[in-house]
């Protein structure tokens, strides 16, 4: 088959969504090499994780034949026409207009509905966007990936799509997390970041929905030894995390790190005693998936789809008590036979994300839709 995707965040986003198209694609190319993957894309940065991507043999980056404005949703049609694309897919929230009446089958992945649910993160105008688009890609695709079963349960009460339609296929992680990283390369991480011997770790854009400040509040009653490190881009929402850790006197127990090289990432989660995701929601949450492959700790919040991403070997709290959260952080911190049972049960349950599962997956969710696309079609 030739295969196309939406590529705009794999071929320019360093993290998120660009580290899920990359993954996705990648894998594919691994485990079924005999079909050609088309990654459309208005362009593409300079960047090695981006360069090594398109060096794939069979993934073939396409940049537009014709004008860019407004490629991705209206004229891409006619490239991937021209192209022979039996499946397309959109791998994040949006499909082109009008490839439901081609015999194109078109996949579509839905993240989360983040926007949705809680609209006062987003502004009008966003917000508008977001459900226009999302809502034409799940009416009129063929097929909807949703990452999680909270996910899926979102796409069917606001836009009330047949359950049918929608498959839930999990998000990995970068193969960098699953390989130690060897120890010279620990201490280089260690002494370039000032990073203290035993610290709690934190990853994440620093912005109110991923709720550091229940975190910070937390930290003044865990054990004395252990520092927080925050990896994370920077929001406005920072100055409120800012302002308590001076209230609460904690500066000397806080470290902040932005723009850490991805390679370096794998390292810092490894040396952490414990890793916290307090977040008040998620379409699934692949820091926890990072953290379990790393064999360290897990300490996440109820609420949204965490449990599915950190399993029954993690532990889980109310994301608005920070109390309980000191009280769980200290009694892992305290209990090595406990750390240990975490780390095996976790990194067990974490096979489940692994890149062979995911490929064969989200395979036979195109094979499946090129199937009925090609018995419905009338040429």
């Amino acid at each position: 088959m030739n295969i196309g995707f939406d590529g705009k965040r794999a071929a320019n986003n360093l993290t998120g969504l660009g580290n899920y198209s990359r993954s996705l694609i990648t894998q594919l190319a691994q485990f079924f090499p005999q079909n050609q993957y088309f990654v459309y894309t208005p362009k593409i940065k300079e960047a090695p994780q981006i360069k090594h991507f398109f060096n794939l043999n069979n993934v073939l980056g396409v940049l537009p034949s014709s004008s860019k404005f407004l490629w991705r949703t209206l004229t891409i049609k006619n490239q991937l026409l021209a192209d022979q694309i039996d499946v397309y897919h959109g791998l994040s929230h949006e499909i082109p207009f009008g490839i439901q009446k081609t015999a194109i089958a078109s996949i579509v992945t839905i993240h989360d509905l983040i926007f949705l649910k809680f609209p006062h993160y987003f502004g009008r105008i966003d917000r508008f966007i977001y459900t226009l688009k999302c809502k034409y890609a799940c009416t009129n695709a063929d097929k909807i990936v949703a990452i999680s079963e909270q996910t899926k349960k979102d796409i069917i009460s606001f836009f009330n799509i047949d359950k049918e339609k929608i498959e839930v296929v999990y998000q990995g992680c970068d193969e960098s997390f699953k390989i130690q990283a060897e120890d010279v390369l620990k201490r280089q991480v260690k002494e370039k970041f000032a990073l203290p011997d035993q610290y709690i770790l934190n990853v994440g854009t620093i912005e109110t929905r991923k709720n550091l400040l229940t975190l910070i509040k937390a930290l003044p009653d865990v054990s004395a030894g252990y520092t927080l490190v925050v990896v994370g881009k920077e929001t406005p929402y920072k100055k409120f995390i800012l302002d308590e850790i001076e209230k609460l006197s904690l500066r000397h127990r806080v470290i902040f790190l932005e723009d850490v090289p991805f390679t370096e990432l794998p390292a810092i989660y490894q040396m952490a005693s414990v890793f916290v995701y307090p977040s008040f929601y998620e379409g699934f949450g692949i820091p926890i998936i990072e953290a379990l492959y790393s064999e360290v700790p897990v300490i996440a919040a109820t609420g949204s789809c965490l449990e599915e991403a950190g399993g029954a070997g993690s532990l889980y709290i109310n994301p608005e008590d920070y109390a309980e959260l000191s009280t769980t952080i200290n009694r892992v911190l305290g209990d090595s036979s406990l750390q240990i049972q975490m780390k095996l049960t976790g990194l067990a349950y974490a096979q489940r994300f692994n890149d062979n599962r995911i490929a064969t997956d989200i395979m036979k969710v195109y094979q499946d839709a090129h199937k009925h696309k090609l018995n419905t079609y009338i040429r």
